[in-house]
């Protein structure tokens, strides 16, 4: 073998130890890069805003699944969509948010003999954005009973009412009498949130008194560790009998 020859097998073993050390590099460099990102998982994320206190079995349509890796995913994501069921937002749910445990909480649940009653409560008059799953509210009825002759009255019918729903802002129009047409009834648009009570059947009986033929109902919320507790002489009101 002459001396070129040995050159040749030379450079030939040399670029094969080039490209075993370059294989071996490349290696190293998908094996790390897989050892930092790890395995993927199920997440999901917000595609639109949701309001706080809604349902989210019926928002499910706003959560989009998308994977990440598990070694990147907060303890307390999402991974299944069914944990929403019988849940509700804690707080305002932001479009690009990832969906976290504490940012739900379980629906109020019906106690043994209670049954739910839902009325739509102005917005303007009885919400207000403070009542949620889970409150307390005394309600409260005006009745204009002019046409029976009698002063109008506001009455306190059922104290202490849980709320365990609080639906979306809705548009509605109402029956109002126009004080310029003569007392000719018109359609006075307005926007309601329809609230949902555990009431005993005695008291769901007077809530729904109250919205077929009161004028206005209205929520008062109670304070927390509060009984709402209305003595018998306050749980009627009329101008005349204030002193």
């Amino acid at each position: 073998m002459n001396s070129r020859q040995r050159r040749g097998i030379v450079l030939l073993l040399l670029s094969a130890l080039c490209a075993v050390g370059a294989f071996a590099g490349v290696f190293s460099v998908i094996h790390d890069a897989e050892s930092k990102v790890g395995p993927e998982t199920t997440a999901y994320r917000l595609k639109s805003d949701v309001p706080a206190y809604q349902d989210l079995e019926r928002e499910q349509a706003a959560f989009e699944k998308i994977s990440m890796p598990r070694r990147w995913l907060p303890a307390t994501a999402v991974t299944d969509l069914s944990t929403v069921r019988g849940k509700i937002a804690v707080t305002p749910l932001r479009k690009g948010s990832l969906l976290q445990n504490d940012m739900i909480v379980s629906r109020p649940a019906l106690e043994a003999g209670k049954q739910e009653i839902a009325i739509m409560i102005d917005a303007a008059t009885g919400v207000a954005g403070k009542i949620r799953p889970g409150s307390k509210v005394n309600i409260y009825a005006t009745f204009d009973t002019k046409e029976q002759g009698a002063k109008p009255v506001s009455k306190v019918i059922v104290t202490a009412a849980q709320v365990i729903d609080v639906g979306r802002l809705t548009p509605f129009k109402r029956d109002g009498e126009s004080r310029s047409g003569g007392g000719t009834t018109t359609r006075q648009a307005g926007e309601a949130v329809p609230i949902t009570f555990a009431l005993d059947t005695r008291d769901a009986q007077r809530v729904a008194y109250a919205e077929s033929f009161a004028s206005h109902v209205r929520l008062a919320l109670i304070a927390p560790g509060s009984d709402g507790a209305v003595s018998g002489g306050d749980r009627t009101y009329t101008l005349d009998g204030d002193k």
